[in-house]
């Protein structure tokens, strides 16, 4: 049976961390990201270690046409993508009103069109097919606003939103989608975000353990998983929908600016 993933954002962190699960099962993989020579890097690790094919794609899914032209590159190469594991992504830390918007708008472009269009490029022929697995990857951001992030987390409740949307439109199709939900992980990201000296990465799981918990409800064809979360954070989320919010906003932002 075809087993191939797509999987962006695949040269490091969760990305790099879900290429390897699935390839240890036996399946082949499409590693897509910017960054060429650790994609490489993957590729050579994973034939080597389960006997594989990896094919390599950069790419920068902050360009607009980028998810157009990957499936236009996947068509031509004759790949057949039966898992898409939608894991690209980035945040930023500051008032909305201050950030630059040039940022702000590939974050848009990333975190929700290209995965977005990605999807709906790719979901037509796996129903067609009756089988296909799709991994949406957004974070407990989505559970509530986030002041000083605010088109993260509101990226994050699109991404969220979307993936249980589209599982209730596919019911009978043999499709999944699942929505999986990280917690503070320890990946480049909170460098990349700024948030490195909030205290919220302090205590990060490492993300095998979140790529771990993410693939397996994808195989399973679960609605939503929640993965990574400290003790003290799991009861602050399952809190949040009796909690007023602007309460919850106040200590979002009390959180995010720590590290001012």
């Amino acid at each position: 049976m075809p087993n191939t993933a797509l999987i962006t954002g695949a040269s490091s962190g969760i990305g790099r961390e879900l290429a390897r699960l699935h390839a240890a099962q036996g399946g082949d993989v499409v590693l897509l990201a910017r960054r060429g020579a650790a994609l490489e890097a993957l590729k050579e690790e994973l034939q080597a270690a389960h006997g594989i094919r990896a094919t390599v794609m950069v790419a920068d899914l902050a360009e607009e046409d980028a998810a157009q032209q990957i499936v236009e590159r996947l068509d031509e190469a004759g790949v057949q993508i039966d898992v898409l594991i939608n894991n690209a992504g980035f945040g930023g830390r500051g008032r909305f009103i201050e950030r630059d918007w040039a940022a702000e708008r590939a974050m848009i472009q990333v975190d929700i069109i290209a995965l977005a269009q990605l999807t709906r490029l790719l979901l037509p022929p796996m129903v067609a097919r009756g089988q296909g697995r799709i991994l949406n990857v957004s974070s407990t951001a989505a559970l509530m606003p986030g002041p000083w992030q605010a088109v993260y987390h509101a990226s994050k409740a699109f991404v969220a939103s979307l993936s249980n949307a589209l599982t209730e439109e596919l019911s009978g199709t043999g499709v999944s989608v699942t929505n999986l939900m990280p917690g503070a992980t320890a990946t480049g990201f909170a460098i990349a975000a700024g948030m490195d000296r909030t205290g919220i990465f302090d205590r990060a799981v490492g993300p095998g353990v979140v790529a771990k918990a993410g693939y397996q409800a994808m195989l399973a064809g679960k609605l939503d998983v929640r993965a990574g979360l400290p003790f003290f954070m799991a009861a602050f989320m399952r809190f949040i929908p009796f909690m007023s919010k602007r309460f919850v906003m106040r200590q979002i932002r009390k959180m995010v600016q720590a590290g001012d």
